[in-house]
């Protein structure tokens, strides 16, 4: 159950600010944030099981991160690779085109998932629920996705963290410079306090440990308006414990203000 939170055009300065865990079994391979395709110039961790990403960013200043909803009967494990659909999302110049692409897919071709598109212009959410994709245009400000759909306070880890994402979003240093405040973004995303998830009984903290599964890595993303730069920074493991570095970002991560 992976956590992403994202800021859109919640600032001036930082269209883009996303904090996002990683929550995997401890035994599946995976990189740190590579280069995943050459052209577009595409950078994001690698799945080394099933191919495909997570969370990755292209040189047109596109995002797109994957997070697995809940499935029936433990999914279909002949399904397509959901992280296979996030890197094609990033072969696109624009989240509008990546959203279409992700519209025109069989939901029954792939177990359910949420996929976060999203640029300095324009975000989107394309749910697979039930064997039917769905597209949908974020507003601007803070959203919250897991398991669920977005913003869904029926998820307790976004019931309990909301309100923190968003006193944080509201405060005035943030608004300045929001990479001033990745501290106490990562304060956030280290938090342990857990409630069961009602579905599974199963616990359900933003930094997760359990016996075999937990949160794997975690990053911190700012998009800055207009300019060739975007900085990602990575813990390759719970941020409880794992010092922040900066990580790998496309060699020409820049779009034109205003593209759609």
């Amino acid at each position: 159950m992976c956590t992403l939170a994202i800021y859109f055009k919640a600032t001036r300065d930082y269209p883009v600010v996303i904090a996002a865990n990683r929550d995997e079994f401890l035994d599946r391979p995976a990189t740190d944030p590579t280069t995943l395709l050459e052209h577009p110039h595409v950078v994001g961790g690698k799945d080394l099981k099933a191919g495909g990403t997570w969370l990755g960013m292209n040189e047109h200043g596109l995002i797109a991160g994957l997070l697995n909803r809940r499935a029936d009967n433990g999914g279909n494990p002949d399904a397509r690779s959901r992280g296979q659909l996030c890197l094609d999302a990033l072969r696109y110049r624009s989240a509008a085109e990546a959203a279409e692409h992700a519209s025109r897919q069989r939901g029954g071709d792939y177990n359910p998932f949420n996929l976060l598109i999203v640029s300095r212009a324009r975000a989107f959410v394309a749910y697979n629920r039930n064997a039917a994709i769905e597209v949908v245009e974020l507003t601007p400000g803070l959203h919250l996705l897991s398991n669920l759909n977005v913003n869904d306070f029926e998820c307790p880890k976004i019931s309990a963290s909301y309100g923190k994402f968003a006193q944080l979003g509201d405060t005035v240093a943030f608004h300045r410079d929001p990479v001033e405040r990745r501290a106490e973004l990562a304060t956030l995303l280290a938090d342990h306090n857990t409630q069961l998830d009602s579905p599974s009984g199963r616990p359900n903290a933003l930094c997760l440990h359990m016996d075999g599964y937990g949160t794997r890595s975690s990053s911190m993303i700012f998009m800055r308006a207009g300019a060739a730069n975007i900085e990602h920074f990575f813990a390759p493991g719970p941020p409880c414990k794992t010092p922040y570095s900066r990580a790998n970002v496309p060699h020409a991560a820049t779009v034109a203000q205003g593209s759609k």
